[in-house]
């Protein structure tokens, strides 16, 4: 399957290390973080997903569920985690999709031939609350995922969900937004922004981020 942005977030059933997951009713009406690992015991997934844990706070404020994915057994998982939770000093407090037969990999386009015949690539997948895929990154096998500008993204989509503002390069939270050029109305403009805004160029105005006080 070739995932896109738009499309619908595929439902499935799957066996995890917390149970039978049904992807909709685990998501419910929040946002969601779907990301897959190569294998079971390996560095890399290791240090990302104690990683993950130690974010937990920072997911929940935002609205965010989180589950992973790897393609071994879900006896496999547990003594994984017993693993992650030692070396990372953290407790796993989110499930692993035990995708024994491959069929979420499949589903959403995390198998890459080129890369590996038998495990998935390092994906992640940002899906809003009406089941929309709003952001797809792949890593090679051997390249840790950066969590933190996954959370800067999911701050600039719920942002900009809420506010006709994008975000430009290096935005941070708190940091100036970009007000969408089709908003040309002096009147719709003191009413979005009252806070003002700087003309750069007539396509290119900052404005203070809409939902920070003063």
């Amino acid at each position: 399957m070739s995932l896109r942005l738009g499309d619908t977030a595929a439902n499935f059933e799957q066996q995890s290390s917390q149970g039978l997951i049904n992807f909709y009713d685990y998501l419910g009406d929040q946002w969601g973080v779907l990301f897959s690992h190569p294998a079971d015991y390996t560095p890399v997934c290791t240090t990302e997903l104690g990683y993950t844990a130690k974010l937990h706070d920072e997911f929940d404020q935002r609205g965010v569920k989180v589950l992973a994915l790897s393609v071994d057994k879900i006896e496999s998982h547990g003594g994984w985690i017993d693993d992650i939770n030692e070396t990372q000093q953290t407790t796993v407090n989110f499930p692993i999709l035990a995708d024994e037969d491959r069929k979420v990999s499949e589903l959403y386009g995390f198998l890459h031939p080129n890369a590996s015949e038998t495990t998935t690539v390092r994906s992640l997948v940002i899906i809003d609350p009406n089941k929309k895929v709003r952001l797809i990154i792949t890593y090679p096998a051997s390249t840790g995922r950066n969590f933190h500008e996954i959370l800067r993204v999911i701050d600039s989509l719920q942002l900009t969900d809420q506010y006709k503002v994008a975000t430009p390069a290096n935005w941070q939270d708190g940091d100036d937004v970009v007000i969408l050029p089709s908003i040309k109305d002096e009147q719709e403009l003191k009413e979005r922004f009252p806070k003002g805004y700087q003309t750069i160029k007539p396509y290119l105005r900052l404005t203070p981020q809409p939902n920070k006080k003063d």
